[in-house]
């Protein structure tokens, strides 16, 4: 008989867990406090400016989290929604504790590597994600299909610009979303 830890929040100790509709707002306050300590050195997520953007603002999106350590709170969140291309991740969230990074980029990595699943990267992020082999997408035409209706100027390098609210971001497609 395997007996799994669960915490008082509800979820099985070190184990990717899909939150609900109802758990997305019984956390709305854990996970923004979590997406926003990772952003915070960029100057927070354009899409998160408070807890209840989690529950509003990509309100049909995946939350996928993982409780790592002996307190009962989330220490890690993925966010991602669904396209006609795949997945695409549009949110992290951690702790600031390395056991949390690992787990966000332990995550991240293997998901990039399987079929449907994509992101928008660019700095560190983008370095560490590439080192880990992630493909990258670099086809200009395919990048404007699956970004349609968003408008970016190429580099010539793989990466692009485009503005997201209201800053200018130098962005790489990496992943394998099927076109």
């Amino acid at each position: 008989m395997v007996i799994f830890d669960v915490g008082i929040s509800g979820f099985v100790k070190n184990k990717w867990t899909t939150l609900t509709p109802s758990q997305k707002k019984q956390y709305a306050e854990n996970l923004f406090a979590l997406i926003d300590n990772a952003y915070k050195d960029l100057g927070g997520h354009p899409n998160y400016t408070s807890p209840k953007d989690v529950y509003t603002t990509e309100a049909y999106s995946d939350y996928k989290v993982i409780d790592l350590d002996s307190d009962p709170d989330i220490d890690a969140v993925q966010v991602s929604k669904k396209t006609k291309y795949g997945y695409k991740f549009t949110a992290t969230g951690q702790d600031g504790t390395k056991p949390s990074k690992k787990a966000i980029l332990d995550y991240k990595t293997n998901m990039l590597k399987r079929p449907y699943f994509y992101v928008e990267v660019s700095g560190k992020l983008k370095d560490i994600l590439l080192s880990r082999g992630v493909p990258i997408v670099r086809n200009p035409m395919k990048i404007r299909q699956i970004l349609k209706g968003k408008k970016l100027t190429f580099n010539g390098d793989g990466t692009y610009n485009r503005k997201i609210g209201k800053k200018t971001y130098t962005k790489l497609l990496i992943g394998t979303p099927e076109i």
